[in-house]
């Protein structure tokens, strides 16, 4: 039996994305300043994003979709349990193979990395060079963030599957105890 349930971990994460939509729209500076960015950050080599120092049209934007996606995901994880349950088993594998192909390719294509090489092939056109699409997700904040999601919608997953498991058994011994009453 798991300890929390995967519902309370949803609504944690549904409050998380609350908080950091609320920080990207007034000071995403704080984010920047966080201990869990720099660690990671440094650590995979990563650079920092100096555009998320100061409140601007991306990071309010940024703002809206976690608040949307904060409580689109809140709201959903009030459903009763059966829905909720077919619901969350099909996002969970879907965020997590998206944030772990977003961590990934913020690690394997920062500068410097295994395959900056390869991504950067078509970057050098006539003298001039172009900025490469994605050139903006590799820093800091986008693997930090998509580190914690990885982290955080594994755990649902294995939750999920354990509490599905529970719910099986408990189907299984219920409809024993009926067999046995005729």
């Amino acid at each position: 039996m798991a300890i929390v349930s995967a519902a309370s971990i949803i609504r944690s994460m549904s409050l998380l994305h609350l908080t950091l939509a609320y920080f990207f729209l007034t000071s995403p500076g704080t984010i920047c300043d966080q201990n869990l960015v720099f660690i990671l950050g440094t650590a995979m080599g990563l650079p920092d994003a100096p555009s998320f120092t100061t409140p601007s049209a991306p990071t309010a934007f940024l703002a809206v979709l976690l608040a949307l996606l904060g409580l689109s995901d809140l709201t959903a994880a009030s459903l009763p349990e059966e829905v909720g349950s077919y619901y969350w088993s099909s996002q969970a594998p879907v965020r997590l193979f998206f944030f772990f192909v977003l961590t990934g390719y913020t690690y394997v294509f920062k500068p410097g990395g295994i395959g900056s090489a390869w991504g950067n092939k078509g970057a050098f056109r006539r003298g001039v060079q172009t900025s490469g699409w994605g050139e903006d997700l590799k820093n800091s904040i986008v693997f930090t963030w998509g580190f914690v999601e990885v982290l955080c919608w594994f755990w649902i997953y294995v939750t999920l599957r354990d509490e599905r498991r529970e719910a099986v058994a408990r189907m299984a011994a219920k409809r024993k105890v009926e067999d046995d009453a005729l």
